[in-house]
């Protein structure tokens, strides 16, 4: 149980998030009201959007099985660790300014669910950024 509150630990968990992240987008379309959403929608338009979605949650799993299986290695302090460990946390860094920039308040603010996620994925992409940047901070 200590292990997990190691940065190896930390980062190893923060992959099983990410991947299960990429799991949930599976599902999502459907928690989202997708399919209502994009009805009055070009094919092409539903098409792309289906497309986008898929790869993002691909992204998500492959950037989650780095840490999730190669924690030690992106914490030796090599090149290649190094430069893993800041692209994780540039682009999970904007995800996090995104949170706050781009979903506004009244897209959330007054249902329960919607106000949830949104405190819920503040405070995991604020955890996923924190652990890539601590990691790569003492890796250089």
């Amino acid at each position: 149980m200590a292990a997990l509150f190691t940065l190896v630990g930390q980062l190893r968990l923060v992959g099983l998030a990410l991947v299960v992240m990429g799991g949930v987008h599976v599902v999502l379309p459907r928690l989202i009201d997708w399919p209502r959403d994009l009805a009055g929608t070009s094919l092409l338009t539903r098409q792309v959007s289906y497309a986008h979605l898929f790869f993002i949650g691909l992204t998500c799993v492959l950037l989650g099985l780095l840490p999730l299986a190669l924690a030690p290695d992106l914490l030796a302090g090599t090149r290649l660790g190094s430069a893993l460990l800041l692209g994780q946390t540039l682009f999970w860094g904007l995800r996090w300014a995104f949170q706050f920039t781009v979903f506004p308040a009244r897209l959330w603010r007054g249902d329960r669910l919607r106000t949830a996620a949104h405190i819920g994925l503040a405070v995991l992409w604020t955890w996923v950024t924190a652990v890539f940047g601590y990691a790569l901070a003492i890796t250089m």
